[in-house]
């Protein structure tokens, strides 16, 4: 399973492939999860930041949303900081005094959490340069993907989990691994996705989860290659639900690991395409499954180092 990834977050970074930004799908994206809380912790600072260089009217406006959605997230992190530090502050009163409860050892640890993620969350937002952590995703958070519409490569945001066709979203509380797709459920599980709805993401490095001398650690893996992973992806639109808006999103498609990454202790990789694919990959035939196989069998086969993540 790919449970995280450094990604391209930047949309300028598609076009190299021919992408065309949509700025409806951003814009919805923005306003919705400006309004829902989720500005810093769901979206990556830096597919937000990309918009802060704006070449258009219409990117202009995106940048304007950005601006405010860092305000609005920028206040409520104050708030939260000057709350939590002063519950901090009461907690390590009681503690010192005669005495000490096991509420207020409670409080004192959930506090210094809270308070060391505000600061962590404000720093992120001031800060102007970027960083590798700004652009790494985990399932639930939002990628910038490539996916064809009309003829054209439209590049849009989706949420890294994918709900399939049919899923409200309590179901989709039942199954929270599909974040990537397994080649070998691509004509079960994914059945209704695969041969219709194909994406691609842009992966730098990605990261997993292994076992490690009787202890869980997280390993990076980078190709030796040091060349952009063109992911497989599969994407669904799920219509609103209630309150909840519609939602796009997507899966990693992974396969058998190769030795190097067997080795290390996981039992799965993500798959590449060639860049020679990328059009025959986004515009599938659904009555031609096995040249979809074929482009899986021709992918690029580099040798991924590994190491402990920071």
């Amino acid at each position: 399973m790919c449970y995280s990834a450094q990604i391209w977050s930047d949309y300028r970074k598609y076009e190299y492939y021919g992408g065309e930004l949509s700025i409806k799908e951003y814009t919805r994206l923005f306003w919705e999860r400006r309004k829902g809380g989720d500005w810093v912790r769901k979206l990556p600072k830096a597919m937000r930041d990309a918009f802060t260089r704006p070449r258009s009217a219409e990117e202009m406006e995106l940048a304007k949303l950005v601006a405010e959605g860092n305000r609005e997230a920028a206040e409520a992190l104050q708030t939260e900081l000057q709350a939590q530090t002063l519950r901090l502050e009461n907690a390590e009163r009681v503690l010192a005094s005669p005495k000490p409860t096991k509420k207020a050892a409670n409080d004192q640890r959930i506090a210094t959490d809270k308070v060391a993620r505000a600061r962590r969350d404000l720093d992120d937002l001031q800060r102007k340069e970027l960083l590798p952590r700004d652009e790494r995703i985990y399932p639930g958070t939002y990628a910038t993907v490539m996916v064809a519409q009309h003829g054209r490569k439209v590049i849009v945001p989706m949420r890294y989990q994918c709900r399939l066709p049919g899923w409200t979203e309590a179901v989709e509380r039942k199954y929270p691994g599909t974040y990537n797709a397994r080649r070998d459920s691509l004509g079960t599980a994914w059945r209704a996705l695969f041969g219709y709805k194909h994406s691609l993401m842009v992966v730098d490095r990605f990261y997993e989860h292994v076992e490690c001398n009787g202890q869980d650690v997280v390993l990076e893996f980078v190709p030796q290659d040091q060349q952009p992973m063109l992911v497989a992806c599969l994407w669904n639109r799920s219509p609103a639900q209630d309150d909840a808006p519609e939602l796009f999103s997507f899966a990693a498609i992974t396969d058998e690991p190769p030795p190097e990454v067997a080795i290390a202790g996981h039992d799965r990789c993500i798959i590449q395409i060639k860049p020679e694919y990328v059009d025959a990959w986004l515009n599938p035939d659904p009555n031609n499954l096995d040249a979809l196989q074929a482009i899986f069998d021709d992918r690029p086969r580099p040798f991924y180092e590994h190491r402990l993540a920071a």
